[in-house]
């Protein structure tokens, strides 16, 4: 096997190699070579796995570990409550969501669920996300976007022909949360976030759509206008204003509790009415199409292998499992042919002008400017910026009193 060595990149603290020509897949999980950057050892077992297995124990709590940091988790949020609400929820109507906003009522919290209506929502979505808010007996408050800046940052990271090109919603939502908190003085954001179906996705195929700067580089090269509405989240608002000054924390509550993907959509399906999309983030019309096809068409990349992958390594599906789900195909080229009209349409794309997107040279979000490294490093030592902040503010207010 032919392997070329890319200097100045680090992956999770890995040197990447890179595969040029024989493919190859992991043989603990379904990785492979389709991600550019996938590192195997002597075993064939894939970085991704590795550091899975590695890191674990450090952000999944079980056992009476678990219940105990929950439940110190929930006094805490009803110690902190400043108003109406204990905790914010952004709520998609995907399974994890849904998941997160039962469990964080059952655990006797008031959460005020936020959902961003981005312009892409299935019917089926609005559907499932009435039925639980009604059920639950829980408040909704709706984000609606500005569609057309939506639409201007949806067709520039198409034509910056980057992989991530969900990255306009994704960040949206994100930066509404943090604003949504702030302005309502909620101190918590509570998360379906989880480290059991989502623990591997390589860098390469879904860059940090947190980034700012990644995002306004790429709008400042294809846009054509001005972002005014749009909601932002800086580097210094996501590490050191939100978190240290405004005290505001993100809990990826399923975490601190088993999570099993198909038991919780069997809980959702019998009580709440609620309905599957056929894939993970199928809510959103725009995710589906690019999820299913787009990443695939253009660039080689089917998520499902990273979705079904974090299965098998958090031990809710075996290899065999997921790679007879692989042959499965739920996105009919019927339901491609039927979004991609709708789609091309709602942008103001012509067939040809998708045509020429789809044959652009393929680019990654090394090739923009980003705070990846910047990002890199502060995670890496953010131990060590908190004990730091905190120091400070120690000592401000003990010279104010």
């Amino acid at each position: 096997m032919e392997f070329e060595k890319i200097t100045g990149i680090e992956e999770r603290g890995e040197t990447v190699i890179k595969v040029k020509s024989e493919y190859k897949i992991c043989t603990r999980c379904i990785m492979d070579t389709t991600d550019p950057e996938i590192v195997f050892d002597e075993n064939g077992y894939c970085n991704h796995c590795r550091w899975y297995y590695a890191n674990v124990n450090k952000i999944v709590f079980k056992g009476d570990d678990a219940e105990k940091r929950l439940n110190q988790i929930v006094e805490e949020i009803k110690a902190n409550r400043r108003g109406e609400y204990d905790g914010i929820i952004g709520l998609s109507g995907g399974v994890d969501s849904s998941h997160a906003i039962v469990k964080t009522v059952e655990l006797g919290l008031k959460p005020l669920a936020v959902h961003f209506d981005s312009g892409w929502n299935s019917e089926l979505a609005v559907k499932n996300i009435e039925n639980l808010v009604r059920k639950l007996n829980v408040d909704l408050y709706t984000f609606v976007i500005d569609w057309e800046e939506m639409r201007d940052l949806q067709k520039s990271f198409f034509y910056a022909s980057v992989a991530n090109a969900d990255v306009p919603q994704d960040h949206a939502i994100f930066a509404a949360l943090w604003k949504i908190a702030e302005e309502k003085k909620i101190s918590y954001i509570i998360s379906g976030s989880n480290y059991a179906t989502e623990c591997i996705l390589p860098t390469e195929w879904g860059y940090d759509s947190k980034d700012s700067k990644h995002l306004k580089a790429i709008h400042k090269k294809f846009g054509s206008l001005k972002l005014k509405k749009y909601p932002t989240m800086s580097f210094f608002k996501l590490y050191i204003y939100c978190p240290y000054i405004k005290r505001i924390k993100s809990i990826p509550i399923l975490n601190y509790m088993p999570y099993v993907k198909k038991e919780a959509m069997k809980i959702l399906e019998n009580e709440f009415g609620w309905r599957y999309y056929g894939g993970k983030h199928y809510e959103s019309v725009f995710t589906r199409f690019f999820q299913g096809y787009y990443l695939p068409a253009k660039f080689g990349y089917d998520k499902r292998k990273a979705h079904l992958s974090s299965l098998i390594v958090s031990g809710q599906m075996t290899r065999d499992e997921a790679l007879e789900e692989m042959k499965q195909n739920y996105y009919t080229e019927e339901k491609i042919r039927e979004d991609k009209t709708f789609i091309l349409k709602k942008l103001g794309l012509t067939e040809e002008e998708f045509a020429k997107i789809m044959s652009l040279p393929k680019k990654t979000f090394r090739d923009y400017p980003s705070n990846y490294m910047l990002q890199t490093f502060f995670n890496r030592y953010t131990h060590l910026f908190g004990r730091f902040l905190r120091s400070i503010k120690t000592n401000l207010i003990s010279k104010s009193s």
